[in-house]
């Protein structure tokens, strides 16, 4: 699975199993002796790519302050870990979009489970439980990667700049959907991690 990621890395999210084979060391059909399928390779990759990226964002989902402040730190570590590994970013991105790697990437440990307990903790009130819906931050996820693979495409806009477009686009559907179930959000409202 690492050789295939960086196999991915190298070579880009089209890698096939004899570039996977060459950089483990070992022959092509050896590669299937360790996975059922290439599905089964290319799930545990989009699993120990999340992973990385959960350990990267993970922090910036652990702090307090302004609502924008931390969507910002989460989106700029996210671009920060995209621009360190382009080619395994698009690979994440271009296969979550069926049913089994959608579990892969974005179930309960993944990186959208991350979002989503920590949306749900910041906008949590004693008398308002919040429990974002998977499909909204599904679609938060779509137009943030959608975001990310343009600027590593184009990079018509500088790491910060893109940051602050992406973080406030995301911040604007954050606020709606907390407005949504009776919180009021606003850009200057402090909120601790819990």
């Amino acid at each position: 699975m690492v050789a295939a990621a960086r196999a991915i890395e190298e070579y880009g999210p089209g890698v096939g199993t004899a570039q996977i084979a060459e950089r483990a060391g070992v022959a092509r059909p050896h590669v299937y002796r360790h996975f059922h399928s290439k599905e089964d390779l290319e799930r545990e990759v989009l699993r120990f790519a999340a992973d990385q990226l959960i350990d990267t964002v993970r922090p910036a989902l652990r702090v307090s302050g302004t609502a924008p402040a931390i969507i910002e730190g989460v989106i700029g570590a996210a671009i920060g870990w995209a621009a360190g590994h382009p080619n395994l970013y698009r690979f994440m991105a271009a296969r979550q979009q069926n049913k089994e790697t959608h579990r892969a990437r974005l179930g309960r440990t993944r990186f959208l489970g991350e979002v989503v307990a920590a949306a749900s903790a910041y906008m949590r009130t004693s008398e308002v439980q919040v429990d974002p819906p998977d499909g909204v931050m599904a679609g938060l996820m779509g137009m943030v990667d959608a975001g990310i693979i343009w600027w590593l495409d184009h990079h018509d806009e500088s790491k910060e700049e893109v940051t602050t477009r992406i973080a406030h686009q995301v911040w604007l559907i954050m606020r709606d959907l907390a407005q949504s179930v009776g919180v009021a959000l606003d850009n200057d409202r402090l909120l601790s991690a819990r």
